[in-house]
């Protein structure tokens, strides 16, 4: 199982939201690249990267600041990185892949664009990730600030159906907030799709870590872990072992 430590950007500094609020900000670090640095210091192999402000449709400047760190961040040797935040289009794909993305996620597009979602899972394939985001089972989209007015089980059927072989599922009332995981939910999806998915959201001790490490292979691919690392509560080294082990 992967460890995905986490680097959300904002006008090119590395923040957290709580439950996904843009009010509830808090700011880590002005340098991206120092925090990447740290983590694969620390044995990651992998990171996701979210340009909050392209998901949440900030100015252009503020996305612009975004990839250009984005872009920085990308050529950091030895480790692979998950891109996504407001992709929509083919070009923003494109884009992402051509400054080094080894997996990019689309989130909003699986509901808003279904079309445009299958024409990328049948082009990029296994470089391609769903992110599913829901508070309770209402799927939440543009940058979670949404209801989408659909459940979790039809939009996880449609991410199947669509092609996707990777999907990362949010527990939006949980994220950010270091209050534990609640493991039903990630067995749910993995049933739903047929494949392991990513576990983001609520991570605050290694005994979280260590209790969606026992859901085991089939129903987990790795776990996304931010504000942990970043508060201190859980050490990205140990958090690796755990997985691996």
């Amino acid at each position: 199982m992967i460890v995905f430590p986490a680097i959300d950007l904002i006008e090119g500094q590395v923040v957290r939201l709580r439950q996904g609020e843009r009010a509830k900000m808090r700011v880590y670090d002005n340098e991206p690249m120092e925090v990447a640095k740290r983590f694969a210091d620390a044995g990651a192999s992998w990171i996701h990267v979210v340009n909050l402000s392209a998901a949440l449709g900030e100015t252009r400047e503020a996305q612009l600041e975004n990839l250009r760190a984005i872009e920085g961040l990308c050529a950091l040797e030895g480790v692979s990185f998950e891109l996504g935040g407001g992709v929509r289009r083919m070009e923003d794909l494109e884009r992402l892949f051509d400054i080094g993305a080894a997996r990019v996620s689309l989130g909003t597009a699986i509901v808003r664009s279904p079309a445009f979602a299958r024409k990328a899972a049948e082009r990029y394939g296994d470089a391609l990730s769903a992110d599913v985001a829901a508070r309770g089972d209402v799927v939440r989209v543009d940058g979670w600030r949404k209801g989408a007015g659909q459940g979790m089980a039809d939009v996880c059927m449609r991410v199947r159906d669509q092609g996707f072989r990777h999907l990362v599922f949010t527990n939006v009332e949980r994220d950010g907030t270091r209050g534990g995981v609640d493991v039903e939910p990630y067995r749910t999806v993995a049933k739903i799709v047929d494949f392991p998915v990513v576990a983001s959201g609520g991570v605050s001790n290694l005994d979280d870590v260590r209790a969606l490490a026992e859901l085991g292979d089939e129903v987990l691919e790795g776990v996304i872990i931010g504000s942990a690392l970043y508060e201190g509560t859980v050490d990205l080294a140990s958090a690796i072992s755990v997985m691996e082990g």
